[in-house]
């Protein structure tokens, strides 16, 4: 088991949110970043991968256009890669009455994540946006999926 960075999970958009796990399932630190156009995000996709030469999968929530940069640079460096739809994550990870609109799962996303950041003893936020606490929710859903840990926690994603 290593401590760095084996699984990016992003939560698309112009707005992404970033969330790095270790192969032991742990959350190594998350955050969110504002992209103004396309071609920024394109530039970033690169520029997030860069950095992280251990990488071994990339969880990604969504599709379209803006999912493209982020499969193009994991393809062209033979990353394995997750994609999922919030509806799959949600299930895992949230309860029934949390799931109802998508207001509250986000909000109920910014509990969850909080206590995935405590259980991994991860840095506490100042804030968390609620891309940063989906991005963390997909890479915890992602984890989970592939069997680097073997079940959520209790206490995680209880109501």
């Amino acid at each position: 088991m290593s401590d760095s960075p084996r699984l990016l999970a992003i939560d698309l958009g112009l707005r992404t949110g970033f969330a790095f796990y270790s192969d032991s399932g742990l959350l190594l630190r998350y955050g969110s970043r504002h992209f103004g156009s396309t071609a920024q995000l394109r530039r970033a996709a690169a520029s997030l991968l860069d950095g992280h030469k251990d990488l071994e999968v990339l969880a990604i929530e969504g599709g379209g256009d803006v999912a493209l940069p982020w499969l193009r640079e994991s393809e062209r460096r033979g990353l394995q890669t997750v994609q999922v739809h919030a509806e799959r994550w949600r299930t895992r990870l949230l309860l029934p009455r949390d799931r109802r609109n998508g207001d509250r799962a986000k909000r109920q996303a910014g509990v969850v994540a909080r206590r995935i950041i405590e259980w991994s003893r991860a840095p506490k936020p100042t804030s968390l946006r609620h891309d940063a606490a989906e991005a963390i929710l997909v890479g915890f859903w992602a984890v989970v999926e592939l069997g680097w840990i073997s079940s959520v926690p209790p206490g995680i994603a209880r109501g």
